[in-house]
């Protein structure tokens, strides 16, 4: 029997992939798409890359049978969806963040405890052929033990190209939240380490005047369960021309005990120099929608030791939103377990 999966909200470009990759799923049906936003109706209709359902999510609930939902919202409004699809029995895949609140991620988190429900994300950092090469060569030696990480995710604002709801109260929820997910979830991934402590965090208006809820400049830090330290930027602070094909867009710098590892995704593979020599190593393959596969790889009782599991979305969701509290609160050394 197919997953049958309903779409809440669009107000996010992102979510336009993962509906066509379930749309062209032979173990998957798409059996409804809402959204309440009509503005953003308008759009899609216009694109004709979706076909709306419905206009309210409690037609949708009240009209459709669904095993599964896939959120789409603007950041503020995804927790509310995804707890009212996982009280329902219903399986949950979401865009990045999940959500903007702790409180909604707890509990978020006590009703996906223990099963049988998955949560799933599209953190798509995990599938990238540089960030898969460059988990090989961590995971197997090559720069010993690693010790210091540096990462760069800054990203162009494009104001009046990004949705204005960015802009608004409850819309973004953060640009920490908003962006360094995608670094806390890969880390651990790539190097086996877990990040325990959230250091210190600020967040600010560099360029842009609006009031604090919205900040453009975002920077971290992080402490590793071995020791070692993270620092990591991602402010929107790139050029809008061309701010996505910049080397420093998400660029990761390992430090080891014997070498060192720098890709970055728009890099021609990974960049070693360990043993007196520097080499440059191929991509990995890709794995091009494995966030999708690996959340359908749970749902059917299959799911990988090292996939995107319920666990680590909701492990990283939890570090993303503390490392968001410590810049919001100016709080120090955050315990992340």
């Amino acid at each position: 029997m197919k997953l049958r999966i309903a779409f809440a909200g669009f107000r996010h470009g992102h979510i336009l992939e993962l509906y066509e990759l379930a749309r062209k799923h032979k173990g998957v049906e798409v059996v409804a798409a809402c959204e309440p936003d009509r503005a953003t109706r308008e759009q899609l209709a216009a694109g004709g890359a979706v076909e709306i359902t419905h206009d309210s999510y409690d037609a949708m609930w009240d009209e459709a049978a669904f095993d599964a939902l896939a959120v789409g919202e603007y950041y503020g409004g995804r927790g509310e969806l995804i707890v009212r699809a996982l009280g329902a029995g219903q399986h949950v895949i979401v865009d990045k963040p999940a959500c903007t609140r702790l409180g909604e991620l707890d509990r978020i988190a006590e009703l996906a405890s223990g099963g049988p429900l998955a949560v799933g994300c599209m953190l798509t950092m995990r599938d990238d052929g540089n960030i898969r090469a460059l988990r090989e060569l961590v995971r197997g030696g090559r720069i010993g033990e690693v010790h210091t990480i540096s990462f760069s995710g800054q990203h162009p604002l494009m104001r009046g190209q990004r949705p204005e709801w960015y802009f608004q109260p409850d819309g973004q929820g953060g640009t920490i939240n908003d962006i360094a997910i995608h670094a806390v979830d890969a880390i651990p991934w790539i190097t086996g380490r877990r990040i325990v402590q959230v250091v210190a965090a600020r967040a600010w208006n560099a360029r842009v005047d609006d009031p604090d809820w919205f900040q453009d400049g975002a920077q971290m830090m992080f402490r590793l369960d071995n020791d070692g330290g993270v620092i990591g930027d991602v402010s929107y602070l790139a050029p809008d021309v061309g701010g996505y094909a910049v080397p420093q867009y998400w660029r990761l710098t390992l430090h080891g005990s014997e070498g060192i590892a720098e890709t970055a995704t728009i890099a021609d593979g990974v960049m070693v120099y360990s043993g007196g020599k520097a080499e440059r190593v191929a991509p990995a393959k890709p794995a091009a929608g494995g966030y999708f596969e690996d959340f359908l790889a749970e749902i059917g009782g299959g799911g990988k030791p090292d996939g995107l599991t319920t666990r680590a979305v909701l492990a990283s969701s939890r570090l993303a939103l503390l490392a968001q509290r410590a810049a919001d609160e100016n709080l120090r050394d955050l315990a992340c377990e």
